[in-house]
């Protein structure tokens, strides 16, 4: 009884960091947030028929020139207009035939309301924001900040390229 008792409380118990987390991965893999720990995140709600989507190629290059820095991780969620209807295999090719992605995708999930992901609470709990619409950004250093970036924000914009550096 006291290990069931435990094991609950374990499972209960909010998360102290984001490198806590395990997510399901866009191919159907358990990934161990504990991985990236130490590094730099990129944590981004994606769409892929939403006027933001051209925002893949940005992360894209964003991984590319700066991926010994920072790890990117893109959430598709149909939180917003409906504009995410794929399935997960649909997404991966999508992502892939049109922006050549090769940072991290993971499963869909819902960012807000009463389904909202864990990871998503988490970061919003932290940070005082949730996702406004697709292609929101949250960035977080190893020494747990977080920062919230708005949809608008582009990933090479000057404000996360100088969180990088």
């Amino acid at each position: 009884m006291k290990a069931f008792l435990f094991a609950f409380i374990c499972l209960m118990a909010p998360a102290a960091s984001v490198y806590e987390f395990k997510k399901t991965s866009i191919e159907g893999d358990v990934i161990d947030f504990g991985k990236y720990k130490g590094k730099t995140l990129l944590i981004v709600n994606t769409a892929s028929k939403c006027g933001f989507t051209p925002q893949y190629a940005e992360l894209q290059k964003l991984n590319d020139q700066y991926g010994s820095k920072i790890t990117i991780l893109g959430f598709p969620a149909n939180n917003f207009g409906g504009q995410e209807p794929g399935s997960n295999s649909e997404i991966s090719e999508f992502c892939q035939k049109n922006y050549g992605v090769t940072f991290q995708m993971f499963e869909k999930v819902s960012v807000k309301g009463d389904d909202q992901d864990a990871l998503f609470k988490f970061l919003k709990d932290k940070t005082g924001q949730e996702p406004s619409w697709n292609f929101c950004k949250y960035l977080v250093k190893p020494d747990g900040t977080i920062k919230f970036f708005a949809s608008k924000v582009s990933p090479l914009d000057s404000q996360i390229i100088n969180e990088i550096n």
